[in-house]
């Protein structure tokens, strides 16, 4: 996923831009701003929001809402925060909607699959059965009135890794529109979230890389107080009897996905993008196209894995 950023030719504004390590991922922070030292002061606010977050929901915390969470699976409900609450019922809604193709409880999955060159054989059906057996969303259990959060069963696990940086993304934007920020882009690691327009007044561009080869772009987009995520098998996938499994695995099977080389999603709301782009992925072309055409103001682009485009139907390419 890549970005144009305009400098101004205006100078009464600047663009400022900043890329840092932040939850594990790269973040690039870039506003547009009446002048540098304001700039960087905005990109600063934004990194302590991304962090507060990070602190919050991070699994490899210990003292994170999310591992007492953990630690007291099938023991006792425990007492959170109401945005945390807010976050995990907002995540339950959307593995309903997903069919559990998107599942923050996929963390319980015992790791069976290896994507950095080691595997050399399939597990078998057994393990792969095993593998998913305290994975279910529907057994986080939330109590509205206590704002409590209790998973069912011992050994259960939740993670966010494939909305929390979304989220993030969301909460910096939501903090520098607050603070009057004319504009700006946040890439947290390519889930992708903006506002306002570039320095010189131009839509801030958008490209869909090309699946065989991140360096290169089949389309640019303009996105206006929009969001896009893509999920894709660029790099992390193994091979076995000439069929292509990715590292996104499906958490009600256990098995890899296959047929997709990759998903981006448009939509208001980064943490939407982050958390469909790997849902639709799992779901496929059909079922996925199908369930993005259903939902207003989302969208949707897919690359099969013969590198044919397909599209939900608001989109419309310009190659």
């Amino acid at each position: 996923m890549f970005f144009s950023i305009g400098f101004s030719q205006d100078k009464k504004l600047v663009t400022v831009h900043r890329a840092m390590e932040l939850m594990g991922s790269r973040f690039d922070i870039t506003v547009v701003s009446a002048n540098e030292d304001l700039g960087y002061i905005n990109i600063e606010e934004a990194t302590a929001e991304i962090q507060r977050i990070e602190n919050m929901i991070s699994s490899w915390k210990p003292d994170s809402e999310t591992s007492l969470i953990n630690a007291n699976a099938g023991i006792k409900p425990v007492k959170v925060s109401a945005e945390m609450f807010m976050l995990i019922e907002r995540a339950k809604k959307l593995s309903e909607i997903t069919d559990g193709a998107f599942d923050i409880s996929f963390a319980s999955m015992d790791e069976i699959w290896s994507f950095d060159g080691s595997m050399v054989r399939m597990p078998s059906k057994k393990e792969i059965e095993n593998s998913v057996k305290r994975v279910g969303y529907e057994k986080i259990i939330l109590d509205s009135s206590e704002k409590t959060v209790f998973l069912a069963e011992k050994g259960m696990k939740i993670s966010f890794g494939a909305i929390g940086k979304g989220y993030a993304a969301d909460k910096a934007k939501e903090l520098l529109v607050s603070k009057q920020v004319l504009g700006g882009i946040i890439n947290a690691a390519g889930d992708l979230t903006t506002w306002g327009t570039k320095a010189t007044g131009e839509k801030w561009l958008i490209g869909i890389a090309n699946p065989l080869s991140e360096e290169k772009i089949f389309s640019w987009l303009p996105i206006v107080e929009s969001s896009v995520a893509t999920s894709g098998n660029y790099e992390k996938y193994v091979v076995f009897n000439g069929v292509k499994y990715s590292h996104i695995i499906d958490p009600r099977t256990g098995y890899p996905s296959t047929g997709i080389n990759s998903v981006s999603i448009f939509a208001k709301s980064a943490e939407i993008c982050d958390a469909l782009a790997t849902a639709v992925y799992i779901l496929g072309k059909k079922e996925g196209l199908a369930l993005i055409n259903q939902l207003g103001d989302t969208e949707a682009i897919l690359v099969d894995d013969s590198n044919k485009v397909h599209k939900s139907s608001g989109i419309l390419l310009n190659n």
